[in-house]
């Protein structure tokens, strides 16, 4: 597999992701429990240079934030193009009730989304279809 670290593509797709991962941490939380996830189409991301540069674009990005990530990265899925980073860090105990609590809260969205729950879903923070928007609209500035 070839490596992307130096190509300007992964280059620039990380410097846009940068302030989006920022964005991605629960507030209050230290910079802690970030998850970024962008559903792309299966061409878009052939265009935007496939599902291994996006990937290394996303690790590219997380390392500036010192977490330790696990890449998820699928061409073909239900969704198109799915691809996702997780800081997978050990919390420490100051920021760990933040991190939870933001956990809960996507947990309580998604079990609300499942169960087709007539009342407003609760407000979530960085929903997959607005992190794929801020994702799109940065890619898009990065690149002009």
């Amino acid at each position: 597999m070839p490596s992307y670290a130096k190509d300007p593509r992964c280059i620039a797709m990380a410097e846009a992701l940068v302030p989006l991962l920022r964005r991605a941490c629960p507030e209050g939380a230290g910079g802690y429990g970030g998850y970024y996830q962008v559903n792309l189409g299966d061409e878009e991301a052939v265009g935007l240079g496939g599902v291994e540069l996006i990937r290394a674009a996303m690790r590219k990005a997380a390392k500036q934030f010192g977490w330790k990530v696990t890449i998820l990265g699928w061409i073909g899925t239900r969704n198109g193009t799915m691809v996702a980073v997780q800081d997978k860090r050990e919390v420490p105990e100051p920021y760990r009730a933040v991190v939870d609590e933001a956990m809960t809260d996507k947990m309580r969205a998604a079990l609300h989304k499942v169960w087709g729950e007539p009342a407003p879903a609760p407000v979530q923070r960085g929903s997959v279809p607005l992190m794929t928007q801020e994702f799109r609209a940065a890619v898009a500035q990065g690149g002009s």
